[in-house]
């Protein structure tokens, strides 16, 4: 599966699996963990959750779905803004970390920016990284201004990737944001490509779905993969759902498909506040 280079060298996989609204019902669980496996039996290996999901129910489904698989996974998590002063970030990532049965997360996010100064939060950053409970760190729902404040830190630039809403619907990033992180390399996580489904009830989605042979989620899907330096993390809890996504990788919109799309999503022409679910 293709990546996105990160910052610092690594690679980050360009589809991932979201978890959230995992971890709320046991009846799902045993669901929910085979999806995350049978996604990974088909190569995609980054995971993203947080300790919010769930109330750290996500993270135990994660876990289970990882037992003995730990090495084939990109493990993303995300840390509360009350929780995010220096010890309270360490001690939220130790549990999560316990939730998750790892020793190790590969990207830790501030999942939203709080009161805490970024500058404190960066330093908690530094500290689980240098004691090796986490790889890289960065940030989510991030707007261009946080950004630019967040370089001005003392480990600003060392941030991975922001972790934003961005999909058909949600296209402000793509004025300000989107260009901000190419500058700078810094790829973009997207998560709600598929708008928590509701765009598959769009009828230009449904054409075009129709003429390719596919499903309106999966031409959502694959614009926002097609879009540069942006990786999706959709969330799939049925192997079914799981397997439809990773077939969505392999869809390459032709420039007439995307000028339709853009006709029915315009982009935008002015800088949008940045939107969160």
């Amino acid at each position: 599966m293709r990546g996105l280079r990160l910052p610092d060298g690594g690679e980050l996989p360009v589809l991932g699996q979201g978890t959230w609204g995992m971890g709320e019902r046991t009846s799902d669980h045993d669901a929910e963990v085979r999806a995350l496996r049978h996604g990974l039996d088909l190569g995609i290996g980054l995971v993203d959750t947080a300790e919010m999901y769930g109330s750290g129910g996500a993270e135990k489904v994660v876990g289970t779905a990882l037992s003995g698989r730990r090495d084939e996974a990109f493990v993303v998590s995300k840390v509360l803004p009350h929780h995010a002063d220096r010890a309270g970030t360490v001690a939220a990532c130790e549990r999560s970390l316990r939730r998750l049965g790892t020793d190790r997360l590969d990207l830790y996010l501030l999942h939203w920016r709080g009161s805490v100064p970024l500058e404190e939060t960066m330093e908690a950053f530094e500290d689980l990284q240098r004691s090796g409970k986490i790889r890289c760190f960065g940030v989510s729902n991030f707007d261009p201004a946080d950004m630019t404040e967040l370089f001005g830190t003392s480990a600003g630039a060392r941030v991975q990737t922001d972790q934003v809403l961005y999909n058909l619907t949600r296209r402000g990033p793509e004025f300000d944001l989107l260009p901000w992180c190419r500058r700078r390399d810094l790829p973009v996580m997207a998560y709600s490509p598929i708008e928590q489904g509701r765009l598959r009830g769009e009828p230009v989605l449904r054409s075009l779905a129709e003429r390719r042979g596919v499903t309106p989620a999966q031409i959502a899907l694959a614009w926002v993969l097609n879009t540069e330096g942006v990786c999706a993390i959709p969330k799939a809890a049925t192997v079914e759902h799981v397997e439809r996504n990773r077939a969505a990788l392999g869809i390459t919109l032709e420039a007439e498909e995307l000028r339709e799309l853009d006709e029915h999503f315009p982009p935008p022409r002015r800088p949008r506040p940045l939107e969160i679910l």
